[in-house]
């Protein structure tokens, strides 16, 4: 029998990215790529991520959390998921500060500047071409060789590839609704230069200050937010100049406030995370799952 099977879940959204949340700390269970998919089957529960808090492995944090895409692959991180966690342990606990650990390494997170606002130390980014990863070597990863489309007319090109925990892809658009994200997003994801898929997004620099994105996510398809390719986009166009390090990025979802910290060069994501329902999973689901 699952260790899901009739547990509790909270169904959650951190601006329109589809969480749902199951504390599992009281379980040295370990949930299966099979229970994940079963769970966002048609007769399940929709999410974009499933977070699953498992007993800590550290002195000093909460748990260790691990992050599923809806088609069953883990994830290293996941930012709008993190908010959503971090709501439901504050409203239960009165805490206002905490520590996980995720793939990804250790997160802090804490309250934000007001009481429906949550920030997510998502760490620093990572450039390097084997830490992203890529199939290949480029020693500049602000802008690599890439494109989708006719050699001399491509429809996008010369994406920014940074990691967050997991490979973004940045392509940078003058419109990010002109394009068929839905159709180019599986094809880029799945691009032989990413061993491990990337996370693709579109992004317009609206000003200093400002950046609209959309995003394809690894493993969930298009999404109306996504965390950490806001975190990504932020990063990238700071180091090519395009943007100020302190900048608001406004996803199909809503906005996130993210501020890559020069004093340690953190990453630091704002936003909010909004409650839906409680659920128990239904047994059946899992009925087939070996």
């Amino acid at each position: 029998m699952s260790a899901l099977a009739n547990h509790s879940f909270a169904k959650m959204n951190g601006i329109g990215n589809e969480i749902v949340v199951v504390d599992l700390r009281d379980s040295v269970a370990v949930v299966t790529p099979e229970e994940a998919r079963a769970v966002a089957s048609p007769a399940g529960v929709h999410y974009d991520q499933l977070m699953v808090l498992q007993p800590p492995r550290l002195n000093g944090t909460e748990a260790f959390i691990r992050i599923y895409n809806n088609d069953g692959s883990e994830a290293g991180a996941c930012g709008n998921g993190m908010r959503c966690v971090v709501r439901r342990l504050f409203e239960a606990t009165g805490q206002t500060a905490v520590t996980f650990e995720t793939k990804a390494g250790l997160l802090n997170c804490w309250q934000g500047p007001s009481s429906d606002l949550y920030t997510v130390d998502m760490g620093p980014p990572k450039f390097g071409w084997r830490d992203i990863p890529l199939a290949e070597e480029f020693r500049d990863t602000r802008s690599i060789e890439l494109q989708i489309g006719p050699i001399d007319a491509p429809i996008l090109h010369t994406p920014s590839a940074v990691s967050m925990g997991n490979p973004h892809a940045i392509f940078w658009v003058d419109d990010v609704n002109a394009y068929d994200l839905a159709r180019f997003g599986p094809l880029l994801e799945n691009h032989p230069i990413f061993p491990e898929r990337a996370n693709i997004t579109l992004a317009h620099i609206v000003d200093r200050d400002h950046i609209t994105i959309r995003t394809w996510e690894r493993g969930a398809g298009l999404t109306k937010a996504c965390g950490s390719a806001a975190c990504a986009t932020a990063v990238a166009a700071a180091r090519l100049r395009r943007a100020n390090r302190i900048v608001q990025i406004t996803l199909p979802g809503g906005d996130l406030s993210i501020e890559w910290r020069e004093g340690d060069d953190h990453v630091l994501m704002t936003g909010t995370a909004t409650f839906e329902y409680e659920g128990r999973f239904d047994p059946a689901l899992f009925a087939s799952v070996a």
